[in-house]
């Protein structure tokens, strides 16, 4: 088999993946601990107790003062589809990390119903196992539209992007956090995906 067909293998493989990933199962809403949900959250340290577990180097909780305080779940080595169906988690995207930055997913009708709620300069907070604290600020807000053949529309500058290309454009390039939900539109769950994107605070 030729170095080129290996590398067509491969990309098919990834996109599939990411697809998985993008594709976000519809069932029944549930009731989650959100904004919406809940007139007050802890404190940062208190919520820095509750999640921490002595793992230095394991996400463990995600913090936004006012919007959401969610615990992190890690997927599965082999299962890139994996977003947990946990009420108050998010679930850390493994490419994403591979990539080297910081993916965090979660499906709209659970805890990524409180996702819509940060704005851009909202400052995001993720804890390691250790209690370590990093702190993000929210740079830009993405919205895309689900198109057929694997396309997602930016609804900002209407241009279209393959599964690649957006993967490059929300995952890849220079150190950050990005939080990853559907969005729903005309009782469609699967219409569009919404992307927070956040610069650490050096």
């Amino acid at each position: 088999m030729t170095s080129k067909n290996l590398t067509q293998i491969a990309n098919r493989f990834i996109a599939s993946a990411l697809l998985a990933i993008l594709f976000c199962a519809f069932i029944v809403p549930v009731q989650v601990y959100a904004k919406s949900a809940s007139p007050s959250l802890p404190s940062l340290n208190a919520f820095v107790t509750i999640v921490k577990n002595g793992e230095a180097s394991t996400l463990r909780g995600v913090y936004v003062p006012n919007v959401m305080a969610y615990s992190i779940v890690q997927q599965p080595e082999k299962d890139a589809g994996f977003v947990s169906t946990e009420k108050s988690a998010v679930t850390q995207f493994n490419m994403a990390a591979k990539a080297g930055n910081v993916g965090l997913l979660a499906h709209s009708y659970l805890a990524g119903k409180s996702f819509p709620s940060i704005k851009q300069g909202d400052q995001i907070v993720l804890v390691y196992g250790d209690g370590r604290t990093e702190t993000f600020v929210a740079e830009s807000i993405l919205q895309y539209q689900k198109l057929p053949y694997g396309l997602y529309k930016d609804l900002k500058t209407q241009n279209n992007l393959g599964t690649g290309e957006l993967f490059d454009a929300v995952y890849g390039g220079a150190y950050h956090l990005a939080l990853q939900t559907c969005i729903e539109s005309g009782g469609d769950a699967e219409w569009g995906r919404l992307f927070i994107i956040a610069k650490p605070i050096q």
